[in-house]
C-alpha cells in the first residue's frame, strides 16, 4: 500500500504537561501512553494500543471486561461518567481500594461523556 503512513499504534504527539514515562495523557480526541519522559510541550511518543497498568481512583470498582474512562483533571482512570473520556475496557477486576487498573486501550478517538 502506498498511501499507508504507519500503523499508528505510536504517534509522536506534543506533552501536554510534564510526563514521566508510563503516564497516561489527551492530546485533543487522542489518549495515550507516554513511552518516556517528556517536558511539557516538548514530542513525545505516546502509544496509543495495548495493555497498561495505570493509577485508578481508589474508590473506583470495574469489572472484569468493564469500560474504563480516564479523568483528565486528575490524570488516572475512573468507571464511565461524566467528563470522562473512554479509553479501553479493564482486563481485570478492580475494586475499591485498588490504585492501579489493568486496561487493554481501544486506540480510538475519544471525548469527554456528556
Amino acid at each position: 500500500m502506498r498511501n499507508l503512513v504507519q500503523a499508528g499504534s505510536n504517534l509522536d504527539l506534543t506533552a501536554p504537561r510534564a510526563l514521566a514515562s508510563g503516564e497516561g495523557f489527551i492530546v485533543g480526541a487522542l489518549f495515550a501512553v507516554a513511552s518516556t519522559t517528556a517536558a511539557s510541550g516538548a514530542v513525545v511518543v505516546g502509544v496509543t494500543e495495548g495493555v497498561f497498568i495505570l493509577p485508578k481512583k481508589t474508590t473506583a470498582v470495574i469489572a472484569a471486561g468493564g469500560r474504563v474512562s480516564w479523568d483528565n483533571t486528575n490524570h488516572q482512570c475512573d468507571a464511565p461518567g461524566a467528563g470522562m473520556y473512554p479509553i479501553g475496557v479493564a482486563v481485570a477486576a478492580t475494586g475499591n481500594g485498588a490504585a492501579t487498573v489493568t486496561v487493554r486501550l481501544d486506540g480510538v478517538s475519544t471525548a469527554a461523556a456528556a
